[in-house]
């Protein structure tokens, strides 16, 4: 297994690969308008690091306390793996942890994934709530 700046390195390429790919989907990109691409890639990298066994140094929210307000329904959520198992692939990150990686993030799913946007609680007073239809959908929201 990787260990400390080794495995932090090869978890911020995939998160860096990651995260261009959620930037500029013409549909996940408003998910994310409100929080720079920089600081999200650093939070996911320290989170995951400190999940695949390196140091722990994230000192954020969890996903589910982070997500709460965020519409997430299983098409997106799909389309966001999608691109995930794509970084993991294409930044040469080794299948075991990849395989790990994954793992962590489906144990999170049924926290973060909702069927109606009225499900979408806001973390504090004034938070918004954040709902971004597919624009390739062709189902009513």
């Amino acid at each position: 297994m990787a260990e400390g700046d080794e495995l932090y390195q090869m978890v911020f390429k995939v998160s860096e690969a990651f995260y261009e790919k959620l930037y500029n989907d013409p549909w996940l990109k408003d998910i994310f308008k409100i929080i720079k691409q920089d600081i999200i890639t650093s939070q996911q990298t320290d989170f995951m690091v400190g999940n695949l066994g390196g140091p722990r140094k994230y000192c954020g929210r969890s996903p589910s306390d982070a997500h709460p307000h965020i519409f997430v329904d299983e098409e997106m959520w799909q389309l966001r793996e999608k691109y995930l198992v794509e970084a993991l692939e294409e930044t040469g990150f080794p299948k075991e942890l990849g395989e790990k990686w994954l793992k962590i993030d489906q144990a999170f799913k049924s926290q973060i994934i909702k069927s109606s946007v009225s499900e979408c609680v806001k973390r504090y007073k004034g938070d918004e709530i954040i709902y971004v239809p597919n624009p390739n959908s062709k189902k009513a929201a």
